[in-house]
């Protein structure tokens, strides 16, 4: 596991593909702005 294992971060920041483990935007800023456009 390493810089070769595309299942992996390391491997997908090598490679510079996007996936479970790295995923394209952090969910923390997804839920942040979901947060922000539907105030109740």
């Amino acid at each position: 596991m390493g810089r070769g294992d595309k299942k992996t971060k390391k491997g997908k920041i090598a490679k510079g593909s996007f996936g479970k483990s790295r995923p394209a935007k952090p969910a923390r800023a997804k839920k942040a702005k979901e947060a922000k456009e539907k105030p109740e």
